[in-house]
């Protein structure tokens, strides 16, 4: 039987959430605008999207915001531009991103989570591994479900429930399932998404905790290790559970 998990006091993750400065953009709500914005800025730039973390934890907080109706599809909150600056030197390229003249996330190309941002703690409580889930069905739900997307929902489940084993219609039951049937489709179109397998996933949980860097740890590997190239989706079930363990980590 399900445990219903407490209600928590639904609050919009603001930028201070994400980012050690105390500005004025601190204080402002994550808007998707701005996730556009950014996203675009990477392009100009660099000619391709940057994966950042800042990247990754701004998807998660919109598509956290807007799921429970605190911010609007149309929002902006970082009005004051965004840009991407970027470096180089013999050993490295660093990459720099700004909301007008403050700095948000600086990293090296190649770099998964290091950052200016990677501080530690709690928003609302923690944002628990099965809310990580529901928002990958926001940020990566049309991605047909690959073994990669099952094992780290897999190792997702796991750190969720403290169970070892996989739960008969669980989510991560549902996964494996997908990803079997879509090695077997031919067409994109007649695969299983990942947004039809994690849509409500706190509700197929038992039980559910907060996400922590360790948990994020465990599902990256599980992620990697089970994709032909041994990297993680930007936007997938490993960037979403990271994004809301760096989230929880910068409120302790």
């Amino acid at each position: 039987m399900s445990q219903q998990q407490p209600e928590r006091p639904q609050e919009p993750i603001n930028y201070g959430d994400i980012f050690s400065g105390k500005g004025e953009l601190a204080e402002k709500t994550v808007a998707p605008k701005d996730v556009a914005m950014m996203q675009k800025a990477g392009n100009s730039v660099i000619g391709q999207t940057q994966k950042g973390v800042v990247d990754a934890s701004m998807q998660f907080a919109t598509s956290k915001n807007e799921s429970s109706g605190l911010v609007g599809r149309e929002r902006v909150s970082a009005d004051s531009g965004v840009y991407i600056k970027e470096t180089e030197s013999p050993r490295k390229r660093v990459i720099s991103e700004y909301f007008g003249k403050e700095i948000v996330g600086r990293y090296s190309q190649g770099d998964s989570f290091a950052s200016d941002t990677d501080s530690t703690s709690e928003h609302c409580g923690g944002i628990t591994i099965g809310e990580a889930l529901e928002a990958t069905a926001l940020t990566a739900g049309k991605k047909p479900v690959e073994w990669s997307d099952a094992a780290a929902i897999q190792a997702a489940e796991v750190r969720a429930t403290g169970r070892t084993s996989i739960m008969p219609g669980g989510v991560a039951a549902a996964a494996q399932s997908a990803a079997t049937l879509n090695a077997r489709a031919t067409r994109d179109e007649d695969k299983t998404k990942l947004g039809a397998i994690l849509a409500n996933a706190t509700a197929k949980l038992p039980a559910d905790k907060p996400a922590t860097r360790k948990d994020a740890e465990g599902v990256m590997g599980a992620e990697m290790r089970n994709d032909p190239n041994l990297t993680t989706h930007p936007a997938g079930v490993a960037a979403s559970v990271a994004a809301a363990a760096r989230l929880n980590q910068s409120h302790k």
